[in-house]
């Protein structure tokens, strides 16, 4: 299939180096040869957390990553970004030819290298390889799918249905979407759609290596314009022991443009990497104490294994301002600011779910939902209030390191 790149000068490019001598020798090489692109200097190593506020605003970047000054740092931040949900292409900054450090540069994720004393041959070589290697749309100037995981803080908080109705206005959005219920054990869009398909995500894992446009069509179900992989509908021995949706995800990347994940949790690795491989993770909690207690672990839980809090979007379901906690409140005691609140609208959600279809965007569940799906695609954004009440942090302890 013919392939259209996407322009350099088109990306955002980082440098982050707290070596000032480093930066000074490559700040005008960069400028020369990426004169069109915005350039964002750091000069101390960002945490894990802090890369939200440096990938957030777009999606395609290049970072001069510095890895001698703090290997550990480095390495670090290396492996965060290359994770497949991102769109970064890192080249390591090193100050000596170290065949080793070399070795392990490329393999932690660097797409190339440059060595001190930098050139303008250096860039332009790094350069050519990026642009070989960059992600690229297809003939029909798709690029790749979006995807975003739906994972609930605890059970009973309503992710599933927030996933199917997500999927919906995507879908309403003019998107070509695939809503995959990934969940091996207790799955349950089949229920909340009515539908039910001889084929689930099972056979399309058991067939990776032979996914074709045909076999993927027979595997599908197509409700109001989306396409839904459903989960095994009887629970499947072995169903535990899943590590690896990538096959399923990276197909389904290359064919869509938004694939909506529905999850279970966000425990062990089947639901860990699909953390990973998402560009987008939005965490589902209430405002109920339980729930949030849940919620603060489960973020603890993605912070030890390393996924990044910049892509989480923290979702309270069935808010009700008279039960359990303030939107403010949360977002202080869970230090993850709110992405959006959802009203209790029980009687429009259970009347959808009875007619197995999308919550009417006229009732507050639909008008939330809409919103959600409308900031993710790129609208700008309302502005957020900050919270002063930082007195109540003491109802959740910080999580032990």
């Amino acid at each position: 299939m013919q392939q259209r790149e996407v322009p350099l000068a088109a990306r955002r490019v980082v440098i982050i180096t707290p070596n000032l001598q480093m930066a000074e020798e490559l700040d005008p090489l960069v400028t020369a040869h990426l004169a069109a692109a915005q350039l964002t200097h750091l000069r101390n190593y960002p945490s894990p957390r802090e890369l939200g506020g440096i990938l957030g605003q777009g999606n395609h970047f290049i970072c001069f990553l510095d890895v001698a000054t703090n290997s550990d740092r480095a390495f670090d931040l290396l492996k965060e970004l290359g994770h497949p949900g991102l769109q970064v292409q890192t080249i390591a900054l090193l100050d000596g030819d170290d065949p080793n450090l070399i070795l392990r540069c490329m393999r932690a994720g660097a797409s190339d290298f440059l060595i001190q004393p930098f050139s303008s041959e250096q860039i332009q070589g790094a350069l050519g390889k990026l642009s070989r290697q960059q992600p690229t749309a297809d003939a029909s100037g798709r690029e790749p799918a979006k995807v975003f995981a739906i994972m609930p803080a605890k059970g009973a908080c309503g992710a599933t249905t927030i996933a199917c109705n997500f999927a919906f206005q995507c879908k309403r959005l003019g998107k070509k979407v695939l809503l995959a219920d990934l969940d091996a054990l207790t799955g349950t869009v089949s229920f909340l759609l009515k539908i039910k398909a001889t084929h689930s995500f099972l056979d399309a894992l058991l067939r990776a290596h032979e996914l074709d446009k045909d076999l993927w069509t027979s595997m599908v179900t197509t409700v109001h314009g989306v396409d839904v992989l459903l989960a095994p509908e009887l629970m499947v021995e072995g169903g535990q022991e899943l590590r690896d949706p990538g096959p399923i995800i990276e197909y389904a990347r290359r064919n869509y443009d938004v694939v909506v994940l529905d999850t279970n949790s966000v425990y062990g690795e089947w639901n860990l990497n699909q953390a990973r491989l998402a560009n987008e993770l939005l965490l589902i909690t209430t405002n109920e104490l339980p729930a949030l207690q849940a919620a603060q672990r489960a973020l603890s839980y993605l912070d030890t294994h390393r996924i990044g809090r910049w892509k989480i979007r923290l979702i309270v379901n069935r808010y009700h301002r008279d039960v359990g906690l303030s939107r403010d409140v949360i977002g202080t005691a869970l230090h993850n600011e709110v992405f959006e609140i959802i009203p209790s609208d029980y009687d429009a959600v259970q009347k959808a779910l009875m007619e197995g279809k999308a919550t009417s965007t006229a009732t507050p569940f639909g008008k939330a939902v809409l919103g959600i799906a409308d900031r993710l695609s790129g609208k700008p954004e309302g502005n957020k209030k900050s919270s002063g009440l930082a007195g109540l942090l003491g109802l959740f302890s910080k999580p032990s390191k």
